[in-house]
């Protein structure tokens, strides 16, 4: 899916075949959270291969068992077996369907659209899966809320 103009202005972390399945799911889980919480996507992100955490404003912290919900809806679409794909999109059309406000100034007149099928699409120039049926298992490890932050650590399981 991904192809050489693309990968480099990625950061070198978001380079390497093995955070492409943490990084794959990191976009389902932001838009569970956008469907489930009527939250935006995450104000803050560390993807690793091993374990990742994510940051969400919510204006409440979450019933605990909300958690296991998050997990079963991003189970669900990681079994769906959707196709992880790209697209091109001038800078113009991309602001007509996207929040730019995190894009540096000198943005490139042609932006990178990353789908996980019909489920979820944003901007992104890293690697990511081509199914996500090559995803494994979204396990929540932790989470806390302080300050009208949620922060949810998360892990996955081998396929």
């Amino acid at each position: 899916m991904d192809n050489e103009k693309d990968l480099n202005s990625a950061s070198p972390k978001f380079l390497e075949a093995a955070i492409a399945p943490m990084h794959t799911c990191e976009h389902i889980v932001n838009r569970v959270m956008v469907n489930m919480f009527g939250c935006g996507r995450a104000v803050s992100a560390h993807i690793e291969k091993k374990k990742s955490k994510l940051d969400y404003l919510l204006p409440a912290e979450p019933e605990e068992d909300r958690f296991r919900e998050i997990e079963d809806r991003v189970n669900e679409v990681i079994g769906r077996c959707l196709p992880v794909t790209a697209e091109y999109v001038s800078t113009a059309e991309a602001k007509e369907r996207f929040d730019l406000g995190r894009l540096p100034a000198d943005v490139s007149e042609t932006l990178r659209v990353v789908k996980v099928g019909d489920f979820d699409e944003c901007l992104c120039i890293g690697r990511h899966v081509e199914n996500t049926s090559e995803i494994g298992t979204f396990k929540i490890i932790s989470h806390d809320y302080n300050d009208g932050v949620l922060r949810m650590r998360f892990k996955l399981l081998n396929k």
